[in-house]
């Protein structure tokens, strides 16, 4: 069967089974396997060579532990072999793991060479030496030869004229033989009747090749005796040769087959056919639906290589259907049919609705068509509320939607054509989703006038000649055209008439076009529909029509000549649909078919004109879900709905279609579950002799595989005897069992046998007749062979084999069985079990998956082994796919019991259950049960002797099974489960509880899972029940299973024990709670907590006390929130009990309040208190700033200020080298460290470790080579630490150096300048006459030059001016008796080698009387090299100085 998509490695593989039944077939696949067989021997000679060596050693080591047994030494002996046992068990592995893998390299190299050598021989046969003819006398032999060669080697056929030659047919008259690609035929002893043409046809699965030659026989005569007329040879010697009958058989065929739209699938058919001769093959033709498909853009059809396929290169719902493939010969036709199924693709939009199908074009003219189209099938979605037509002009991909608005028929017309024009049209269907995929386009169709042909006329004239001319030209001088004729209504709806009319007669020669006037009956008014748009053809839509009114209309021809008369008005014409929407179908009967399949039959809508089909919608028992059967309306009431879950319960139902709309859904059929339909009964098969006594023989036989839906009831046997040809009747009655003793027989005959079964729907087929056995007694000592050998639990490496007792015991009873396999095409036969198994059943382990085996039983007694079973038929070890097992449980009740499931019974497939593979009969202890697909064994009264191997059976399938090994362990988990379940608990959710509601009221409560409205409780505190009071609120909400009970006021009276008794039905369950001691007060101290918190809300309070926080700026803010406030509510903040102001206003109306600390330090801790105060109470809330809240303060501070460090910076002084790293706060108490070269540095005289607000910074004093490296800055918070590193070397180290030398030698040159150290005031006021003394101090290493300037002047000394210099560092300059010119500013220039300074005093003279001048003081001092030394005369003698006075207000002095 071909599926839809053909699997590579199946176009190329050819499969052979035992279904070629005829001689021809059987030849080829001998052929075939020859070489197989050869491959396979070489891998079983191997194979018994290594597993005769492992026999050898078990064979020796049990020989040796047999000859070593002594009870005596029995422990050291034991423990030697135990070792032994050991050392040979590893070598038996090993050597059975490079047995498997030399065995499997040898298949892997086999099947390669296979493969190549398949491949490169595979080829059609090919005729190197054809026939020859030959011409013989009467009574001589010929022979006839040919050689071909081809791979698989050809099978050749021979043919006489048209029939086939046969040796049975005439023995001895023909011989045909092949060896080595040489094939004869020889004809012996010939006569004129041999006179003929014969054929030899070789073929493979490649293809095949004929030839053929004439062979002529003579009669001698005398020449004077006539030829006689029946001896003339009358031979068609030409090449062709006319069969009249080829035999056709398909080999390969498809089935029902599923695809999608948009999917390319292929449908395939192999076919043999006898004679296979070129000229002569058959036509295959493919119908759809009883239609004949061609060759076209979306089929493709080939015949070839005895193959004959369909492929759709872009399936859509259009391509649904029945199809037929049809081989045509002379002789008749062969045909092989299928279902194709084509689901919608998916939706573009979720929910929108499958494609329209089936889009054709009608009744097309020059500028109009008619597209028509079948609705898709809407189960699941949305109705369809209208439609889109699009059009395309060939050769274009513009695509243009027709119709503005959704149409609601399934029929439109298009106008609007291009005369000339070809186009294509595809459909869309629209719902309340959105809008479909469209659908498959229409065949091209061309805009032009049908009747254009119908205007010529052929003129005949002598000689033969005809001339073909338009009517047009006979009408003569022809102009103005006539008036339209026949205006009718050709098609109807609500909201368009389609009109068409007959042309004018005469009609013209020149081009008409139509215009179409109409009027609503009545009216008297006539109104022209198309006014700018002429119509060419003799049809057209007219729109836009008010449903229910009637209308008449009439047509005006024109030309360029003139207008005709208009044309008769037509009757009243009414918009209204001609169709109405189908009614539903009637009754609906579904019937069983197939294990996947269902007969949907159903009674036709009452009304079928113009029906486009039926619908089937399908849908699973319960689920609401409806699925389409069918994809295309189909137009008959019985229908094979496939695909369906074998097992399954389905629904059906059934809708009608037309061109107007769908029907309402029919009613829905009964349900049914998917099964196979009954059947009778395969054949019986294993037919053995279980015993013979001479006069008897006893039979045994197998059920049949398969028994048809239905149970077995009962078998009829046939005899005869191994030399006649007639079946003779055993049995009139039927025989229950499977067992049977055939009387009245004679003695040393020999019998075969057969046997069919029945069942309720009939005799099924004979099975093969038995092997020919002997009727002579059996009175040998062993056993006889054991019987009915069946299979269960096939898994992928092991399976379970059963069988029963031998009928003939011999001379003592059975004692063990021995069981036997080897490999289905194998010869060498492997003992599973060492000793004989007293069971008649074993688990064959260790087998190798996807291998087929065949086993034998062979039963002993103490006269030793018997006689060996019929071989088994091949097993197959591979698990099945979906096979279940065995599982346990406890139902709702208690009971114990062993579950399985299988979901591919059939009606008459009974669930067989067995303990040690023995069927169970103990109603005592064993309960089984079967509901559908579910059986269930249930025990009784579980105990340990229950425990062992159960198993299950499913009869009339293909030997599903299954077992489960119950262990005490599983016993007792689930005799506990059904303890729980007999006794059961009410669940809960949650024990007894309390918890605290406002003004300290306690609340307990429980919660339980499941309660019924039945269920009751007890609440019992301290043995007494209390009931529901004011005092206790008790209450309980069954259908939460919450039982909860509320005490006002919880005192100290309230200590003890509370428990809650709960029963629902047999179900109990109960739950306390102690509160004595600790507990109870704990539970009474948070009870007058919450008390006393509800007095505290009823006034202003804080509704969340006071907390610290740290913003991003560093800042540390103290909150707090308040609630129920007004405003006379006063809000106050206190540090240690005094009253202080924040920095932010208290915004009661928000409840926020704000204490702010910009940098905080160790003088912001201590206390800090705020305060709710009105009339209605106050509330006061207290925040201990110190101790651990203010370490985890500055914890806070460093995480904000670690996140926004900067990176290290390196800053230079003369001092040294600094590193600082800038943050948004820096504090001591922050927890930093600074690391060189990943070693942690301490503050010491050469590293010294400080900062401020605004940064951190290490400090290298007198920087070397040694203190060159990486250096971290790094910087803790709660949890994470911030780190910044600088790499102070290279580069960065010599020109940090560099920078601090020069600021180290700039810093001493500035220590040791010149400079004026103090004394000197900046402003002197001096009355005249008055002697003004100016002194200071000086200082300068080396010593400093000192010079007095007057206005910036050196000042000349005198005697009026005089200076001196004491000591080295006091300098004193003398004015005498000054006067008003001495006024102005006086300057001192100190300098040395390292540079001076210049200091500026301003000295005011006013005279007596006047008063005192108010003097500004002169600019700051600057430094400055100190000028070049001055010679200066010595100072001259002068009076006592006088003290200088300050003036009234001294600033700083002025410096330069």
């Amino acid at each position: 069967m071909s599926s839809k998509v053909v699997p590579y490695y199946q176009k190329r593989h050819k499969h052979y089974d035992h279904s070629y039944r005829n001689l021809q077939s059987r030849y080829v696949v001998q052929e075939y396997s020859t070489q197989k067989s050869q491959e396979q021997r070489l891998e079983q000679r191997a194979e018994r060579h290594a597993e005769q060596r492992s026999e050898q050693q078990v064979e020796q080591r049990s020989q040796q532990q047999h000859r070593s047994y002594d009870r005596s030494v029995h422990y050291a002996t034991e423990l030697a072999f135990l070792e032994e046992d050991i050392r040979i068990a590893r070598a038996l592995a090993r050597e059975q793991i490079d047995k498997v893998s030399i065995q499997r390299m040898v298949e892997e190299k086999l099947a390669l060479q296979r493969q190549i050598h398949e491949e490169c021989v595979s080829r059609a046969p090919d005729i190197l030496v054809r026939l020859r003819s030959h011409t013989v006398w009467e009574g001589m032999p010929v022979k006839l030869f040919f050689t071909v060669q081809g791979y698989p080697t050809p099978l050749v056929q021979w043919y006489k004229n048209e029939t086939l030659i046969s040796p049975a047919s005439e023995p001895g008259k023909y011989r045909i033989e092949s060896k080595y690609g040489v094939n004869s035929l020889e004809i012996y002893r010939t006569n004129t009747n041999d006179t003929a043409t014969y054929t030899a046809v070789a073929r493979n699965v490649h293809g095949q090749s004929s030839t053929n030659a004439a062979v002529i026989v003579k009669r001698y005569r005398s020449e004077d005796e006539p030829l006689h007329p029946g001896y003339m040879p009358h031979l068609p010697l030409t090449a062709a040769i006319s069969f009249t009958h080829i035999d056709v058989k398909f080999l390969e065929t498809f089935g029902v087959t599923f695809g999608v739209e948009g999917e390319t699938v292929t449908l395939s058919c192999s076919v043999l056919l006898t004679p296979d001769i070129s000229r002569l093959r058959p036509q295959a033709e493919w119908y759809r639906d009883d239609v004949l498909i061609k060759e076209s853009k979306w089929h493709q059809l080939h015949f070839g290589e005895g193959r004959a396929t369909l492929t759709f290169t872009h399936m859509n719902k259009d391509d649904e259907g029945l199809y037929t493939v049809r081989m045509v010969t002379r002789g008749g036709v062969n045909q092989h049919s299928g279902f194709l199924f084509v689901a919608d693709a998916a939706a573009l939009v979720a929910g929108a609705p499958g494609a329209p199908m089936d889009v054709e074009c009608h009744d097309a003219n020059k500028d109009y068509v008619i597209v028509t189209w079948k609705p898709p099938n809407t189960a699941s979605e949305a109705p369809v509320i209208g439609y889109f037509v699009d059009k395309c002009e060939v050769g274009t991909e513009n695509w243009i939607q027709c119709n503005d608005s959704p149409v609601k028929i399934c029929k439109y017309p298009v106008t609007g054509l291009f005369e000339g024009r070809s186009y294509i049209f595809r459909v869309r269907a629209v719902n309340k989703a959105g809008i479909s995929r469209p659908s498959r386009v229409s065949f091209a169709v061309a805009a032009l006038d049908p009747a254009d042909l119908s205007r010529l006329q052929t003129i005949h004239l002598e000689g033969g000649r005809d001339i073909v001319i338009y009517q047009d030209d006979l009408e003569g001088e022809v102009k103005i055209p006539g008036a339209p004729t026949n205006v009718q209504a050709h098609e109807t709806s609500k909201t368009y008439v389609v009109l068409s009319w007959d042309p004018p007669v005469p009609r013209g020669r020149d081009p008409l076009v139509y215009y179409i006037e109409k009027t609503m009956v009545g009216s008297g008014s006539w109104q022209r529909v198309n006014s700018e748009i002429p119509v060419r053809s003799p049809r057209y839509a007219v729109f836009d029509l008010v449903e229910g009114k009637s209308y008449n209309f009439r047509v005006i021809a024109v030309n360029k000549h003139g207008v005709s008369e208009p044309s008769e008005v037509t009757p009243p014409i009414q918009a209204q649909e001609r169709l109405a929407v189908p009614s539903a179908p009637g009754r609906i009967l579904a019937s069983r078919n197939t294990r996947t399949s269902v007969v949907v039959q159903f009674d036709r809508a009452k009304v079928e004109e113009e029906l486009i089909g039926y619908y089937i919608d399908s849908s699973v028992v319960g689920s609401n879900h409806w699925d389409h059967c069918n994809h295309k309306p189909i137009k008959y009431n019985r229908f094979v709905v496939h695909g369906l879950t074998p097992g399954e319960q389905y629904i059906f139902r059934v809708k009608a279609v037309n061109a107007v709309g769908v029907s309402e859904n029919s009613q829905e059929s009964e349900a049914i579950t998917v099964k196979a339909a009954l059947t009778t009964p395969s054949h019986p098969y294993g037919i053995t002799l279980l015993n013979c006594d001479g006069q008897s023989m006893t039979l045994g036989w197998k059920v049949p595989k398969y028994t048809g839906g239905a149970n077995i009831s009962g078998y009829y046997i046939d005899k005869r005897e191994a030399d006649h040809l007639n079946w003779h009747e055993v049995n009139s009655k039927q025989i229950q069992e499977r067992i049977y003793t055939v009387e009245n027989l004679e003695e040393g005959a020999y019998y075969e046998y057969r046997i069919a079964a029945s069942n309720l729907a009939g005799l099924g087929l004979p099975s093969d007749p038995s092997e020919h056995f002997k009727c002579e007694a059996w009175t040998f000592p062993e056993p006889g062979p054991a019987y009915d050998l069946t299979f269960c639990e096939v898994r992928n490496s092991s399976l379970v084999i059963l069988w029963k007792e031998p009928v003939y015991s011999g001379n003592s009873p059975v004692v063990g069985y021995f069981v036997d396999y080897k490999e289905f095409e194998g010869e060498q036969w492997t003992r599973v079990n060492e000793t004989a198994t007293s069971n008649r059943y074993l688990k064959v382990k260790e087998l190798e998956e996807g291998k087929t085996y065949v086993f034998q039983i062979r039963a002993v007694n103490a006269a030793g082994i018997g006689k060996p079973s019929d071989i088994s038929e091949p097993v197959l070890v591979q698990a099945r796919p979906g096979v279940q097992e065995i599982t346990t449980g406890v139902d709702e009740e208690g009971n114990i019991y062993l579950a399985y499931n299988c979901t591919e019974i059939s009606e008459a497939s009974q669930f067989t259950w067995c303990k040690a593979y023995e069927e169970i009969n103990d109603d005592q202890k064993f309960k089984a049960e079967t509901i559908g697909e579910n059986s269930k064994l249930y025990f009784k009264n579980p105990d340990k002797d229950d425990l062992g191997t159960y198993s299950v059976a499913v009869s009339d399938t293909d030997g599903i099974s299954s077992s489960y090994v119950l262990d005490a362990e599983e016993l007792e988990r689930l005799m506990a489960l059904s303890h729980e379940i007999r006794n059961p608990t009410i669940p809960l959710k949650s024990e007894l509880a309390y918890e605290i509601l406002e003004k300290g009221r306690v609340r307990f409560w429980l919660e339980a899972q499941n309660l019924s409205s039945e269920s009751s409780f007890r609440f019992v505190v301290n043995d007494l029940e209390i009931k529901d009071s004011e005092s206790h609120r008790i209450k309980f909400d069954r259908a939460a299973g919450i039982i909860e009970m509320v005490m006002d006021k919880f005192t100290v009276e309230n200590e003890g024990t509370y428990t809650v008794q709960i029963q629902d039905g047999k179900a109990k369950n109960q739950s306390s709670l102690v509160l004595i001691g600790d507990a109870f007060k704990a539970l009474l101290a948070e009870a007058e907590f919450q008390r006393k918190e509800y007095i505290r809300k009823q006034g202003p309070h804080f509704l969340e006390y006071l907390y610290w926080e740290v913003t991003e700026e560093c800042e540390v803010l103290l909150v707090c929130k308040v609630a129920n406030t007004k405003k006379e509510t006063v809000f106050k903040w206190y540090k240690e009990e005094v009253p202080v102001d924040a920095l932010d206003v208290p915004d009661l109306q928000q409840g926020v309040c704000i204490f702010r600390i910009p940098k905080l330090t160790k003088k912001d801790q201590g206390e800090y208190k705020a305060t709710l105060k009105d009339d209605r109470g106050q509330d006061v809330s207290i925040l201990e700033l110190s101790g651990k809240i203010y370490e985890d303060i500055v914890l806070g501070m460093s995480k904000v200020s670690g996140s926004s460090a900067s990176e290290l910076k390196i800053i230079c002084t003369p001092e040294g080298i600094r590193f600082h790293c800038y943050m948004k706060y820096f504090s001591e108490e922050m927890k930093v460290s600074w690391y060189q070269r990943e070693s942690k540095v301490s503050s010491s005289e050469k590293m010294r470790i400080g900062g401020t607000d605004e940064f951190a910074w290490l400090q290298i004093c007198e920087p070397t080579e040694k203190d060159k490296g990486k250096y971290t800055f790094e910087i803790f918070d709660a949890k994470t630490s911030y780190k910044r590193t600088v790499d102070l070397s290279g580069q960065a180290f010599d020109e940090a150096f560099a920078e601090f030398q020069r600021l180290k030698a700039a810093a001493f040159a500035e220590k040791n300048r010149g400079k004026v150290i103090g004394g000197l005031p900046d402003v002197v006021t001096i009355m005249e006459g008055k002697t003004l003394s100016l002194t200071c101090t000086v200082f300068g290493n080396p010593d400093p030059e000192v010079t007095w300037l007057k206005n910036d002047r050196d000042l000349e000394l005198s005697d009026h001016f005089s200076t001196t210099m004491e000591s080295g560092k006091y300098a004193s300059l003398t004015i005498k008796e000054v006067s008003s010119e001495d006024s102005g500013k006086y300057g001192i220039n100190v300098k040395n080698k390292y540079g001076g300074e210049t200091v500026d005093v301003t000295v005011s003279v006013y005279k007596y009387g006047e008063e005192v001048p108010e003097v500004k003081p002169g600019q700051l001092p600057k430094t400055a090299p100190a000028p070049a030394p001055a010679k200066t005369p010595a100072p001259a003698p002068a009076p006592a100085p006088e003290k200088a006075k300050p003036a009234p207000k001294a600033g700083k002095s002025a410096r330069k």
